[in-house]
């Protein structure tokens, strides 16, 4: 599973990808997304750093798509807006 792959690799765990999705804000939305609308997410971990998660969405189902650390090089300083 990528995900999975790719959570190892930046060192973030299943309860601090759930955290971040319980606790969080959707800061943007991608309704024409395929096979399912998806969104971004900005959460934290359970140490109150910042993550990133990508989900979709279909009516009974969340598919998880990937996670990371946002980066001030691509995000302002509110993880919210990206930099140009």
């Amino acid at each position: 599973m990528h995900i999975m792959t790719r959570l190892l690799q930046r060192g973030i765990s299943l309860d601090d990808l759930t955290h971040a999705i319980e606790n969080g804000e959707i800061i943007e939305d991608y309704p024409d997304d395929y096979p399912y609308p998806s969104c971004l997410i900005l959460g934290c971990d359970k140490n109150a750093q910042a993550l990133h998660v990508v989900c979709g969405t279909s009516e009974a189902e969340l598919w998880l798509i990937t996670a990371y650390r946002p980066s001030l090089e691509n995000w302002h300083d509110d993880l919210k807006t990206r930099r140009c």
